[in-house]
């Protein structure tokens, strides 16, 4: 028996995605779509094999008793005001990235989930991945002891021939190519190296091909961030690529490094002369079908029966993510550093 009813706002492609991955977990079902573009409940409910209600109007279905959870799935300049209406609504929440594009707005929804006490959930969904959950079990057992230094870095060519583009060149809503998409490998890093960062630099730049002229921000940033305990890290975040989508990890330690899925310890006494493997899926698309929604979306059912918050991507996770990824962007737009207030 499933216990929560999923509604989702929007209906595109990553919509899609999340309504395969809830309907395949144990505890989740959806119940009703919200989309601007009119769908029949009839056309719903024949094409997932259950009954679902279709609404054009969000307050019609954030009054629906039935409704549990909302998950945000609409264009990222609106997920912000459609999170803080649904957590008005007593409705859990599942929040695609970014949360907002802007820190006022972040605010305002972690005010609003608070007030409302309700959970939720960020798809910084890579946390999941076998990737990186492996990863982070060789941290955790100290393989490769304390870690110094760490980068991840983003490479995905976001061109006309990707569904994203459509939306993703306008500022209003790609925002910046780390927030865009990038901000995943910086989630990953604060994943591997902590969130207690005091400083980030970050520069931006743009190809010159004619394919990604639409952009109407830097599509190529790095970022440097400074972290409490003398660790440095970098992120790139580069949607103006003409390669094969690559997320490159490289974590360098007192013990060993780890280098995408190959690694050396000297606590296992592995040679320094030849890499061992770790056996993982990679992350190697950016599709979001391939994208480890259903083992996050599985934990966050699992955190709301037992009333818990939710593991690895709460909002409140995510919010130190968003805040360092503003503050990345000023430090690219004053062309200097940014010391980072741990107001979190």
């Amino acid at each position: 028996m499933k216990n929560f009813n999923v509604g989702i706002i929007g209906y595109g492609w990553a919509a899609s995605a999340h309504i395969a991955a809830i309907n395949a977990t144990t505890a989740g079902q959806v119940s009703a779509i919200c989309s601007a573009r009119k769908v029949a409940s009839e056309e719903l409910s024949a094409r997932y094999g259950r009954p679902m209600r279709s609404y054009t109007a969000l307050e019609e279905m954030l009054e629906d008793p039935e409704i549990n959870v909302v998950s945000v799935c609409g264009l990222p300049d609106r997920h912000a005001d459609q999170a803080v209406r649904a957590a008005r609504a007593g409705k859990h929440l599942i929040i695609e990235k970014p949360v907002c594009l802007t820190p006022k707005d972040l605010t305002r929804v972690l005010q609003a989930v608070d007030k409302a006490a309700v959970k939720a959930c960020v798809c910084f969904e890579c946390r999941f991945s076998s990737q990186f959950l492996a990863t982070k079990a060789l941290l955790d057992q100290g393989l490769l002891g304390k870690l110094h230094y760490g980068e991840i870095d983003y490479y995905h060519g976001i061109g006309p021939w990707y569904g994203q583009f459509r939306w993703n060149t306008k500022k209003a809503q790609g925002g910046s190519a780390l927030l865009s998409a990038g901000c995943h490998a910086l989630d990953a890093l604060l994943f591997c190296m902590g969130n207690e960062v005091i400083e980030v630099m970050s520069a931006g730049t743009k190809s010159v091909g004619k394919a990604f002229a639409p952009y109407e921000y830097p599509s190529t940033s790095v970022t440097i961030l400074k972290f409490k305990n003398g660790a440095i890290g970098k992120c790139t975040a580069c949607i103006d690529c003409l390669q094969p989508y690559y997320f490159h990890t490289h974590l360098v330690g007192s013990k060993g490094s780890l280098l995408d899925n190959r690694f050396h310890s000297s606590e296992l006494k592995t040679s320094k002369e030849n890499w061992s493997t770790l056996a993982f899926k990679p992350l190697d698309s950016g599709d979001v079908s391939d994208h480890p929604y259903q083992t996050q979306f599985e934990a966050f059912f699992n955190a709301l029966e037992a009333g818990r918050d939710m593991p690895l991507t709460s909002l409140r996770e995510a919010a130190r993510t968003h805040d360092l990824i503003f503050a990345a962007d000023r430090s690219a737009a004053l062309g200097r550093p940014v010391k980072i207030s741990q107001r979190r």
